[in-house]
């Protein structure tokens, strides 16, 4: 006898990952008006929702399989096909650095959505993978769309030139790192303990300097920060992954 009507639909948990799809929607649509800043924030307002949706479930004793899904679908919408439209959008107002002609390049400009290929494929990955309790396996989703969301904002401010192989050669390096076997730190603490958290505690201090003296480059900054830090961790100290009980 089927069970669905023990599955419960509308939950806290489950209207504050509807929010983070329905903000990644509208990313989308203004990203195709060139209006990225929005796009920015509303990404931003998303990854509050994707943070905030396990907490109060958790909270609230609202922990379910339905939620892991949706989560994962949400997502894929706003951290994998939203930065792959920012970066489709841009790709299109550009030009090539080598003058390639267009009818080589066009085409060209949909290699973009591995974006959200490879964020599905990590999304998916995640879910049934028990060893990614207290740190990463490749770039996590949030973090890598947020690095393209700002790297398009500074690129209609006028910040950064960008040419179409420099898009393609970013969308495809982002995508790799998402599936990547880098193992990547989390924001996780056990204790607050300095020798057991030196590098959270100076990640946070550089991420803090970022802010306040290279604001409008802040978030670039560092998220390459964190991929360079966890890259050299993971070469130089090699640990045993923890896995989940």
């Amino acid at each position: 006898m089927s069970n669905t009507k023990s599955i419960r639909l509308f939950t806290l948990p489950n209207a504050l990952t509807l929010a983070n799809l329905v903000a990644g929607a509208i990313a989308i649509v203004f990203a195709l008006k060139h209006q990225y800043e929005v796009s920015f924030w509303l990404i931003i307002a998303a990854a509050v929702c994707d943070f905030f949706d396990g907490f109060v479930a958790r909270l609230l004793h609202q922990q379910s399989e339905l939620g892991v899904q949706l989560d994962s679908l949400a997502d894929d919408i706003s951290f994998g096909l939203a930065p792959a439209v920012v970066m489709f959008d841009i790709y299109g107002q550009s030009t090539s650095y080598y003058n390639f002609d267009t009818s080589i390049m066009q085409p060209l400009s949909y290699v973009v959505f591995i974006i959200a290929a490879l964020s599905a494929l990590r999304l998916a990955k995640f879910n049934i993978d028990t060893t990614q309790s207290s740190e990463f396996e490749g770039l996590p989703t949030p973090a890598n769309a947020l690095m393209l969301m700002s790297l398009a904002v500074l690129y209609a401010n006028g910040e950064v030139s960008l040419y179409q192989e420099h898009i393609l050669l970013i969308s495809i390096a982002a995508s790799l790192l998402l599936v990547s076997p880098i193992r990547m730190f989390a924001l996780k603490f056990k204790s607050f303990k300095w020798a057991d958290n030196k590098l959270r505690y100076g990640f946070l201090l550089a991420a803090l300097n970022f802010i306040i003296f290279f604001t409008a480059y802040s978030i670039v900054a560092i998220i390459v920060l964190y991929i360079v830090l966890s890259t050299l961790r993971w070469i130089f100290s090699p640990r045993k992954v923890e896995t989940k009980n």
